[in-house]
């Protein structure tokens, strides 16, 4: 796992455009499960493009901190070889 904030906006910002699933802690033992675009990063937040198709709203955004406690895990798929990459490790 990134040991960083700075590590874990770096390994964001190279996988910028790539498609990945994210579980959130939805609260009062809830997991949510969605997939997505990583679109855009800034200095404290990174936005994810939903899939309209199984999503009732366009977008979300979450805090590179939720990556570092692990309220939100991210997967990323690779679009030749068929390779997941976990953000955050």
């Amino acid at each position: 796992m990134a040991k960083t904030l700075g590590d874990i906006k770096n390994s964001l910002e190279s996988n910028l455009g790539k498609r990945l699933t994210l579980k959130a802690n939805g609260g009062r033992r809830k997991t949510i499960e969605r997939s997505g675009v990583l679109t855009e990063t800034y200095p404290a937040v990174f936005v994810v493009q939903l899939d309209q198709d199984e999503n009732a709203f366009e977008r979300v955004s979450y805090s590179y901190a939720d990556v570092l406690t692990e309220t939100v895990q991210l997967t990323f798929f690779e679009d030749t070889s068929g390779s997941v990459a976990v953000a955050g490790q």
